[in-house]
């Protein structure tokens, strides 16, 4: 079977919306197995989060 799922954090800026939250790093659509473990990040008080493990940056899109 193809590993369908994209790598976990090969991006450094990823565009976010509402239906992405609650926001974790890396994503649900991500790899997993060879990532850092699941983080959860706050980006609906800051409309931008860093990923404290990878350093990838989330911005919220506004609807």
């Amino acid at each position: 079977m193809i590993e369908s799922k994209i790598e976990a954090s090969t991006h450094k800026k990823y565009i976010v919306t509402q239906k992405d939250l609650p926001l974790c790093c890396p994503m649900h659509d991500m790899r997993l197995w060879d990532s850092h473990p699941r983080v959860y990040l706050p980006i609906e008080k800051t409309g931008n989060e860093v990923c404290p493990y990878c350093g990838s940056e989330y911005i919220l899109k506004e609807s």
